[in-house]
């Protein structure tokens, strides 16, 4: 549905600067955009492919001015493009309504305005929110709990008492509340501990696809509300996240770690085991966290150091070939015979 600059200007708390009347039908790159299209500038680079594409309008935050594009001023462009997108394509709806190749417990609870998809298997005494979407092949084990409009995609499974909370995202192929990676060595084996607690996954969160979060072995795992989690991520039991985190593809935390609010870990990053990381602490992509980190730290490198000290020993590093030729060159100035502990000739 065509939207004028003005309407989407509205939306926006913005201003139009040009033909508020304009109608617009899409949303593209510089480089793909037709006329008719939006697209959005958050630089002076951007914004000159943006004027000299064929775009209708753009999308921009700043003192940028156009003879020729009708323009969409904002406080804050990437914002903005995030919010508009939906506006332009908007989300599937589904139907309330259970499929008749679902298997539903009698006990179960599944509010009306609920969506059952094809294949889906509901346990016993599970309960299910008003708008909630399975869209197929979900499996719900005895307990479980999903919250008002919470979007579960194809092929998830929840483990008996997973707790999710609502306008939670989870995308195919991810488990919730598998077992804990919990043994201990016993006369010449590994004797599983049974593990008896459950994940809690808290209001506005997503998890991508192919995420696994094992259940507590006795309280729960719990994900903080607003917490985003990207794919293939490994969460252990009784790990906490807190509030408003992002965990970067490939993550892994071992068990009973506790992380703040606002914490980031990037792609390839690694916590041990029974560690606390304070609110808005960053790891760097492939670090590895082996002690507690303070609230505010940046650390990089593995072992995870504060970032800053991590990058000068790289640097040093870097400069450790030619500081080897200049000993060498020191020592056959001072006719010093090369020791054992010389350095090598690479």
């Amino acid at each position: 549905m065509p939207l004028t600059a003005a309407d989407i200007a509205k939306q926006l708390s913005g201003e139009v600067l040009g033909d508020g009347s304009l109608l617009l039908s899409g949303f593209a790159p510089a480089d793909r955009a037709q006329p008719g299209d939006l697209t959005f500038a958050e630089n002076e680079t951007y914004f000159a492919r943006a004027e000299s594409s064929a775009a209708s309008a753009i999308l921009v935050a700043g003192n940028f001015t156009s003879a020729s594009k009708v323009l969409i001023r904002v406080p804050n462009a990437r914002v903005a493009f995030a919010k508009v997108l939906p506006l332009f394509f908007p989300e599937p709806t589904f139907a309330p309504g259970v499929h008749p190749t679902a298997v539903v417990a009698k006990s179960a609870k599944i509010d009306p305005t609920a969506h059952i998809g094809p294949h889906c298997i509901i346990g016993e005494q599970v309960r299910i929110g008003a708008r909630v979407v399975l869209q197929g092949g979900d499996y719900l084990g005895a307990g479980a709990e999903l919250g008002d409009d919470t979007n579960i995609f194809p092929n998830v499974t929840l483990y008996p008492g997973s707790q999710i909370g609502r306008r939670v995202r989870i995308h195919s192929g991810t488990v919730i509340g598998s077992d804990g990676f919990g043994y201990v060595f016993d006369e010449g084996l590994h004797r599983k501990v049974p593990q008896i607690g459950n994940v809690i996954v808290g209001d506005d969160v997503e998890i991508g696809a192919n995420v696994a979060v094992d259940r507590g072995a006795l309280g729960p795992t719990t994900i903080g509300k607003g917490t985003k989690i990207d794919n293939l991520v490994q969460v252990a039991h009784n790990v906490t996240i807190g509030e408003h985190s992002l965990l970067v593809s490939q993550v892994g935390i071992a068990g009973s770690t506790r992380l703040g609010n606002y914490v980031i870990l990037g792609g390839q990053s690694g916590v041990a085991g029974h560690l606390r990381l304070g609110n808005r602490v960053t790891v760097a992509a492939q670090s590895g966290v082996m002690h507690n980190i303070q609230d505010g730290e940046k650390v990089f490198g593995s072992p995870a150091l504060p970032d800053r000290q991590t990058k000068r020993q790289l640097l040093a590093l870097q400069k450790l070939p030619e500081l080897l030729r200049r000993v060498r060159e020191l020592e056959k100035k001072l006719g010093l015979a090369a020791g054992p502990d010389s350095p090598e000739k690479p």
